[in-house]
């Protein structure tokens, strides 16, 4: 990920936490980069379609591969199922942030373009404030710089071999998408806010629904 240039934001989480969405995009909002966009794909509680984290992951593939976004905020009710799904996915590096120390750890050494939170757990006042703190915490610095400061150069070079590594060993996303099961790919096309998005501001070597 590029640091200090302008870059795309954008929140997409599973329905079973659709009440959540309006928190999560008015947190990044206020912690995101000021020249950072922020872009909300839902799931809100007014959509009809419910969307799984299995659902999402994929959507969240679509955003990265085609560039439409730079990074998406996510999650699920443990947040653990999400993040599993979307490294699933070529292309995607995405951690799991329950805490403020996570999150800053995820942005500084692994440097990825995705990341999960557990949505359902321990939303009492408390909660939200964690919620809060572990947002400013992910965008409080440029991504990658390392840590610890002293270990620095290390972990960033061991960062890309891990990101060459799994570019390696995984296929291009247009080729998984091929291979998706056609019911998922027909749920996916009804996600109309992230398919004319990705139409308009990204590109793919081919389109998602051949």
């Amino acid at each position: 990920m590029l640091k200090n240039v302008a870059m795309r934001i954008g929140i997409i989480q599973a329905s079973s936490q659709a009440e959540k969405n309006e928190l999560i995009f008015n947190t990044v909002k206020k912690y995101a980069p000021k020249d950072a966009e922020v872009i909300n794909f839902g799931c809100t509680l007014d959509e009809q379609e419910k969307y799984s984290y299995i659902d999402v992951s994929v959507l969240v593939g679509i955003l990265l591969a085609s560039g439409a976004v730079d990074f998406v905020v996510t999650g699920c009710s443990s947040g653990q199922g999400m993040m599993l799904a979307c490294n699933s996915m070529p292309g995607v590096i995405c951690g799991y942030a329950p805490t403020p120390k996570d999150s800053y750890l995820f942005a500084q050494i692994n440097n990825g373009n995705a990341i999960s939170l557990p949505l359902g757990e321990d939303y009492t006042w408390a909660g939200e404030d964690n919620f809060e703190k572990t947002i400013e915490a992910l965008f409080s610095e440029p991504f990658g710089q390392g840590y610890p400061k002293s270990e620095a150069a290390r972990k960033l070079k061991d960062t890309e071999k891990l990101k060459e590594i799994r570019s390696l060993s995984q296929i291009q996303f247009e080729d998984l998408l091929a291979l998706l099961d056609e019911s998922i790919i027909e749920k996916i096309n009804k996600k109309n806010d992230v398919i004319e998005f990705v139409k308009e501001c990204g590109k793919l070597r081919r389109d998602y629904n051949e």
